[in-house]
């Protein structure tokens, strides 16, 4: 049998009558009764209702959301007993004198339709771009596979603590401000020409600052997790820690940066989802682009040694002047002064976990020297998987609302593993699609790798078993503390475009380098010990 609403006319409340004589009474008070009225009405301050009771079974509920409520009827307000007496589709909400009256509390039940995308869909948006970005990663693997027999690599090994806290940039830099520039995307706030320049201009001097200063304490990480416990100091060598690595940094932020603005604006254009995108395409070019930045300026600086002391400190002196200027424009930008403010802690705090996978690439390369071609693909596979999960998650939830309250069907705390990866929800349904693509996707990395026979290691089918046992753990791993990640951000008011991927990145790469140094470890172990494993 359906159920019969039942609907009621009450006179409408005019403010006049809302209002008490005694305005500080009422403030000062809990509950209120207006005893002249009736039928009654009470007014509660801790939750800024009006409660209504026609009778002693009934009774409704109104938010205040102005001082002001109009109605098509000057008399009359009609309601159910299972509807907002004010519902916003059935009347129009004056503006609130603070400018805001559009913004609805929409986590207290109002529901903003979520775009509906198949598995199909969001297969062909992220495949390709994904495929692209571990072409990427390959190729940076070839390079770090080569370079590791430079000579700066082996008199220096530090600059291999260097590799993963440089790498991981694309995640604390260029794949944060794709997130963050995906969501104006899909919120309609890029469409005016003079709000992009100045989008444009904040972002770009804000990662440029945020590279300098992340550069720098990378090298200073690299100093001491590589020399402390050797108890030797090199000066000479410092120097072109530091100032290999705050100019890689800085120079793969501008390029990565401007490719991506173009690449979001374009896909904004062509009507293509720009979370599915845009941070794989980001690491496609990033891993590579870093990794040959940082060989060819630490190689130059380390011919420099002895003949021109003066070119590693004055790159320092350089970059650390410009610093100030970058913090002044992205302080005095609209969209960049808050991150500014409060996206140096996911930053740093990446770059402290990168440097640890750093120390584990470059003890596990002194061992095992072909773990060097696998080690970008098998970090970069996973931190694209998870950006493209926290990018669509933190989209998903800036469409109903903003940071400070969950929507109500989101998880509180550790989300139900059942749910998580074989709900039938869109984000459940992006874990299913982004796990899947882990295996074929490596399957194709480790074909390019052994055609084009890079590498120390033989790919054998006991290899390829245990490395795709890796890949899936560590990716099965990232996207569920993705989901925890991200609403729990987004409950404690942090904005997750902002402050989630930096950390994922980099988790990212502490289990993907650990993973796979465990993994050729165990394949020694049980006999795989021929040269091409391990030299």
């Amino acid at each position: 049998m359906s159920e019969v609403r039942q609907r009621k006319m009450v006179p409408r409340i005019s403010p006049t009558l809302a209002e008490p004589a005694d305005t500080n009474s009422l403030i000062n008070s809990e509950e209120h009764e207006l005893t002249d009225l009736s039928p009654r009405l009470r007014y509660d301050t801790h939750h800024n209702t009006f409660k209504f009771t026609a009778n002693h079974e009934t009774e409704s509920t109104v938010t205040l959301t102005s001082n002001h409520q109009h109605t098509s009827d000057p008399d009359l307000v009609e309601f159910s007993d299972r509807e907002p007496l004010l519902s916003q589709d059935r009347n129009q909400l004056s503006d609130l004198d603070s400018g805001e009256g559009h913004d609805l509390d929409q986590d207290e039940g109002h529901k903003v339709t979520e775009p509906d995308e198949s598995s199909l869909s969001i297969t062909l948006q992220v495949f390709i771009p994904y495929i692209i970005a571990g072409f990427g990663t390959v190729a940076a693997g070839v390079v770090l596979d080569i370079v590791q027999h430079w000579k700066v690599f082996k008199e220096v090994s530090e600059v291999f603590i260097l590799v993963p806290a440089l790498l991981g940039l694309k995640g604390n830099l260029e794949m944060t401000l794709a997130s963050r520039l995906s969501t104006q995307a899909n919120l309609g706030n890029l469409d005016s020409s003079k709000e992009r320049l100045k989008l444009i201009a904040g972002n770009l001097a804000l990662t440029q600052a945020q590279a300098i200063v992340v550069g720098f304490l990378a090298s200073l990480a690299a100093m001491v997790f590589g020399w402390i416990p050797e108890g030797k100091f090199n000066i000479h060598h410092g120097l072109l820690l530091c100032a290999s690595s705050m100019l890689t940094a800085s120079l793969a932020s501008l390029i990565l940066g401007s490719i991506m603005i173009a690449v979001i604006f374009a896909a904004r254009k062509c009507k293509i989802n720009p979370d599915n995108i845009a941070t794989p395409i980001a690491a496609s070019l990033g891993d590579l682009t870093t990794l040959a930045l940082l060989s060819g300026i630490s190689t130059v600086l380390y011919q420099a040694i002895g003949k021109q002391h003066w070119l590693a400190p004055c790159i320092i002196v350089l970059l650390l002047v410009l610093t100030p200027l970058w913090l002044v424009i992205s302080h005095k930008n609209q969209y960049t002064h808050e991150v500014l403010h409060t996206g140096w802690t996911p930053v740093i705090s990446a770059m402290v976990i990168s440097s640890v996978g750093g120390l584990i690439l470059d003890f596990a390369v002194a061992n095992y020297h072909g773990i060097a071609v696998f080690q970008p693909v098998i970090n970069g596979v996973g931190g694209n998987l998870v950006a493209v999960q926290a990018s669509r998650l933190s989209t998903s939830l800036h469409r109903v609302g903003k940071p400070g309250k969950l929507p109500d069907s989101a998880p509180r705390g550790c989300a139900n593993p059942c749910t998580a990866y074989f709900g039938k929800g869109i984000h459940a349904r992006t874990t299913r699609v982004l796990l899947g693509m882990v295996v074929p996707g490596h399957l194709i990395f480790m074909y390019t790798i052994s055609y084009m026979q890079a590498g120390h290691t033989a790919i054998t089918v006991r290899f390829a078993v245990f490395y795709l046992l890796a890949a899936v753990l560590q990716v099965t791993i990232l996207l569920y503390i993705c989901i925890w990640m991200v609403h729990h951000m987004w409950k404690v008011g942090d904005d997750p475009d902002n402050f989630s991927i930096p950390y994922l990145t980099a988790l990212g790469d502490l289990l993907g380098t650990g993973l796979l140094a465990i993994t050729f470890h165990i394949l020694y172990l049980i006999g795989d010990k021929d040269a091409d494993v391990s030299d």
